[in-house]
C-alpha cells in the first residue's frame, strides 16, 4: 500500500509547508510548485515565504488546463532546469491533478496542498486528466504528504465545497457497485477499504444540515472525509472503492456532452441519485443530502439538456466494460434511461 505520510490540517498551515516538505524524505533543496493564476496571486506569497524560510529553492509554474499536453510541456522544462527534490501540486483539482501525474512522470514524490474541498484526489493516487485513451481517472502515485489550510480553503467558491460532498456521497453507490462484483463476479472487495469509503459519505449524509453552512467545521469535516476516502483508494489499489457507475455516468457526460457541464462532484452526484434507485438504495435521501449543502440534484441545475442525461446513461458502461457495476447488470437502453432519470426528478 502506498500512503500519504503525514497529513496537516489546519487554520494557516500553509506556513508550515517548507517546513513539512523538510521533513518528510530526508534533504530536499529544490522544490517546483505546480498552481494556478488566481491561487498564485491569492496565497502564492505566503506559500513561497515557507519555502524560503526552510531554504527550499522553488521554480512556480501557472497551469490553466489538466491535459497530457500540459504534463508533457511541464516534464519537459521542470527537467530541463534539473529535476526538484518535490513537486507541489498548490491549487484546486486541476493544479493537484496535473503535478501529480507530472511527479509521477519524473518519478519524484508528490505534495498535495489543495486550496478547495472539490474531490478526493487531493490524498488518492489517481489523476483525471484529459488527452489519455482512458476515458477515465488513471493512476499515479499517491502523495507523500497532504496538506490542507481550512483558511485558504474556505475563501474558495461555495460550489467547489458542494461538489467535494457530491463526490463524496458517490461512495455509496461505489461501494455497492463493488459489492455486487464480488458477488456476481467474484472480484477482490477489500472491506476495510469498503468501510472507509462509506464511512467518509454517511458523515455527509448525517451532517448534511450543519455543512451548508461554510464554517471552519464544514470545511474540516468535508477535507478529512474526502482525505480518508483517497486514503481507501490507495489502500485497495484501485479507485474501486471511490468510483462506480456513478463516475462511469460522469466521464459519459463529458464523451456526449463535452466537459463545460458541472463539476466533477456535481455530476457524480447526480449520478449517485440515478445508480442509489437502480441499486433498490434510499436515492431520495441522497437526494436530499446534495441539496441541503447546495449541490445540484437536476440536470439543468449544470445546463445538461435531458438527451445529454439519456445518451450518457446508455453509453456509461461501454466507457469500461472491464469494470463491473450496476450498468453491467441492469443494460440502460433509451426508454429505460430516461424513465430513470425521469423517476429520481434529474430530468
Amino acid at each position: 500500500m502506498e500512503l500519504p505520510r503525514k497529513i496537516l490540517i489546519g487554520e494557516g498551515v500553509i506556513s508550515e509547508v517548507g517546513s513539512l516538505i523538510s521533513s518528510l524524505d530526508g534533504p530536499a533543496s529544490k522544490v517546483a510548485v505546480i498552481t494556478g493564476r488566481m491561487v498564485k496571486a491569492r496565497a502564492g506569497g505566503e506559500c513561497s515565504a515557507s519555502l524560503d524560510k526552510a531554504s527550499l529553492t522553488s521554480s512556480w509554474h501557472v497551469v490553466s488546463d489538466a491535459s497530457m499536453d500540459t504534463v508533457s510541456k511541464l516534464q519537459e522544462k521542470i527537467a530541463e532546469k534539473g529535476l526538484p527534490d518535490f513537486v507541489v501540486g498548490f491549487g484546486g483539482g486541476r493544479s493537484v491533478d496535473v503535478a501529480k501525474m507530472t511527479a509521477y512522470r519524473l518519478g519524484k514524490p508528490f505534495l498535495s496542498v489543495p486550496t478547495s474541498a472539490s474531490h478526493d484526489g487531493i490524498s488518492s493516487p489517481f489523476v483525471s486528466v484529459r488527452g489519455t485513451d482512458k476515458p477515465h481517472s488513471i493512476k499515479a502515485n499517491a502523495p507523500i504528504g497532504v496538506l490542507a489550510d481550512t483558511h485558504l480553503m474556505s475563501q474558495a467558491p461555495p460550489r467547489l465545497l458542494a461538489g467535494g460532498c457530491g463526490d463524496l456521497v458517490a461512495k455509496i453507490t461505489a461501494v455497492k457497485d463493488w459489492e455486487l462484483a464480488r458477488d456476481e463476479k467474484g472480484e477482490y472487495f477489500g472491506t476495510y477499504a469498503a468501510n472507509l469509503a462509506y464511512m467518509s459519505a454517511k458523515i455527509i449524509l448525517d451532517e448534511s444540515q450543519k455543512l451548508k453552512r461554510k464554517s471552519q467545521f464544514s470545511i474540516r469535516t468535508i477535507v478529512e472525509a474526502l482525505i480518508s476516502a483517497g486514503v481507501a483508494a490507495c489502500i485497495a489499489g484501485s479507485s474501486r472503492p471511490c468510483s462506480g457507475a456513478e463516475h462511469l455516468f460522469s466521464h459519459a457526460i463529458e464523451y456526449v456532452a463535452g466537459p463545460n457541464y458541472g463539476l466533477h462532484g456535481e455530476r457524480v452526484g447526480i449520478g449517485a441519485i440515478m445508480m442509489a434507485k437502480l441499486h433498490g438504495l434510499d436515492w431520495e435521501r441522497i437526494e436530499e443530502t446534495l441539496q441541503n449543502v447546495g449541490a445540484p440534484t437536476k440536470a439543468r441545475q449544470i445546463k445538461l439538456k435531458e438527451e445529454h442525461v439519456v445518451k450518457a446513461l446508455v453509453a456509461a458502461q461501454s466507457l469500461r466494460p472491464d469494470r463491473y457495476t450496476i450498468l453491467s447488470k441492469i443494460k440502460m437502453d433509451k426508454k429505460s434511461a430516461e424513465k430513470l432519470a425521469k423517476s429520481t426528478k434529474v430530468i
